[in-house]
């Protein structure tokens, strides 16, 4: 049975958490991955970012709807919702923007274990962890490849 380090990238794309948004969609565009682990600065693995979150910071900003009631102002949405909306379009860097919640396996976890958790957890990339240390990442791809052998 086919395991993450059989069919695992291991030739890895990555960028930092201080890496410029211009920066990254120029590596989007000469890489051709649509997803990539992002580090911090000692190396270990900080997040995803993708293209989708790329493409998400450009989507419009969505002002709330207030009303006002007896001279009090109040927000028809979450003021938490709105900040969020705020910091995704006026990020610069791949830190601000990136996925932090990371879901990962090990090297010997199944491809039917690895596209559960792509399926369960609507993910593109799952870095293969071993000792602490990321030592591949496996994509969409990388599956269906798996399929074709």
């Amino acid at each position: 049975m086919l395991t993450a380090k059989d069919i695992m990238t291991t030739d890895l794309v990555t960028v930092t958490l201080e890496t410029s948004i211009t920066d990254l969609a120029d590596k989007f565009v000469t890489s051709r991955f649509s997803n990539m682990p992002v580090l911090d600065d000692s190396g270990k693995l900080a997040g995803i970012i993708s293209e989708t979150d790329l493409v998400e910071q450009q989507k419009p900003l969505h002002i709330p709807t207030v009303m006002a009631l007896f001279d009090g102002v109040f927000y028809l949405d979450s003021e938490k919702r709105f900040q969020k909306e705020v910091d995704r379009v006026t990020a610069q860097k791949v830190g601000e923007l990136c996925q932090r919640n990371i879901v990962t396996c090990g090297p010997d976890a199944t491809i039917g274990e690895i596209a559960g958790l792509m399926s369960k957890h609507k993910a593109h990339l799952i870095p293969v962890i071993e000792n602490e240390k990321m030592i591949g990442v496996v994509a969409r791809l990388d599956l269906i490849k798996a399929v074709e052998v």
